[in-house]
């Protein structure tokens, strides 16, 4: 069972953002082989999604993805760092994370598309949402990503 979390930058703890870069780096940068700068100065004004789960008692982060402002990154809002741990994964959890953020992001932004920076290889599981790709596939830090819409 996993116990959803919705803060804003200020109000988590300093163990949860540990975790919470934590999760990215063992994902994005070890896990993909990519170095690239993941804390970008984003994320004091984001709001953050963590997945918890109970491993022995203690909660173990799963999953996270951040939501950034309209204006923040894109002209409309976006989701990004979207990330599920590997002992997680083929759970179903990645599915639930984005419909989650998807529905929270609507309520911290109502009337406003999302934007994504997709990795190219995921385009088939962010249109099950209903993203549309609206750009060429390009190459972000060695990894061929596309911008999808979902309005």
């Amino acid at each position: 069972m996993i116990t959803w979390q919705w803060s804003g930058f200020a109000d988590l703890t300093v163990a949860q953002l540990y975790a919470m870069l934590a999760l990215r780096q063992e994902v994005f940068v070890l896990e993909q082989t990519c170095l690239y700068p993941d804390i970008d100065g984003l994320d004091p004004g984001a709001h953050h999604l963590l997945g918890w789960r109970d491993k022995g008692g203690k909660p173990e982060l799963v999953a996270h993805l951040r939501c950034l402002a309209p204006g923040a990154k894109y002209e409309e809002m976006s989701i990004g760092r979207v990330v599920t741990s590997p002992a997680a994964r083929g759970t179903g959890l990645g599915r639930e994370l984005v419909a989650q953020g998807i529905a929270l992001a609507h309520q911290l932004h109502p009337g406003h598309a999302i934007r994504i920076g997709a990795q190219a290889h995921l385009e088939r599981f962010y249109a099950g949402f209903g993203f549309v790709t609206v750009s060429e596939p390009y190459d972000e830090d060695g990894i061929l990503h596309i911008d999808m819409l979902l309005t």
